[in-house]
């Protein structure tokens, strides 16, 4: 079996997707910032042949939707996130799944790609059963996924910038440069603007994403 890693920070007003401020306030993009993880957390506990996990940053007592989150989170194996920076953070995350999972291949995804599916994660696990590593390029020059068949290649994501431009080809560059045979997967939008936001809930208009989006008018 799989672990499906899920590196999340809680949803907590001011500190999450601050990118959509303005036009929304800090308590809605916190509520759709919750709302794509637990769409996110649906995808991972549908999937076929995995064990879910995730790796929390941040006080989610103070987080949107903190009882359903707290729920969702209790499912799986919950972990914190470890580390100074976070390229750090993602590598730790690997490695302390890899602790609590030993001799199963790991494949992180983040929170911000509500429209996901199980069957795309599905899809992910199996290329990765045939493969090193696997990528799932995103839209914006990052990267939306990433797995390791032995989870611990993924030390290499520490020295790897991240959320600039060139991070998915950066990223892919250091896995072939490592010897990594690598498969990629199809490319997502991340949610980071609030135009991001319109086009992935068109995408997924039954999700609780595109609900709460709907709730809000900017």
């Amino acid at each position: 079996m799989t672990a499906l890693l899920v590196v999340a920070k809680a949803p907590v007003p001011g500190l999450a997707k601050t990118r959509l401020c303005p036009p929304a306030k800090p308590e809605q993009a916190a509520d759709l910032a919750a709302a794509s993880l637990l769409d996110t957390l649906d995808a991972v506990h549908a999937t076929s042949g995995a064990h879910p996990v995730v790796a929390l940053t941040g006080d989610l007592r103070r987080a949107a939707r903190a009882a359903e989150l707290r729920s969702r989170l209790g499912l799986g194996t919950l972990l914190p996130q470890r580390g100074d920076g976070f390229p750090q953070r993602l590598a730790a995350a690997h490695a302390d799944t890899a602790v609590a999972h030993p001799g199963s291949p790991v494949l992180q995804i983040g929170m911000d790609t509500p429209q996901v599916s199980a069957d795309l994660l599905a899809e992910a696990c199996h290329r990765l059963s045939g493969a090193d590593a696997v990528c799932g390029p995103a839209a914006d020059g990052g990267w939306w996924a990433i797995g390791f068949r032995d989870p611990r290649a993924a030390a290499l994501l520490a020295g790897i910038p991240t959320s600039r431009p060139d991070t998915g080809r950066r990223t892919l560059h250091a896995l072939c440069d490592a010897g990594l045979r690598v498969a990629t997967l199809p490319v997502l939008a991340d949610v980071d603007t609030m135009s991001d936001a319109h086009v992935v809930a068109a995408e997924v208009p039954h999700t609780r994403f595109a609900a709460a989006l709907a709730q809000h008018t900017w």
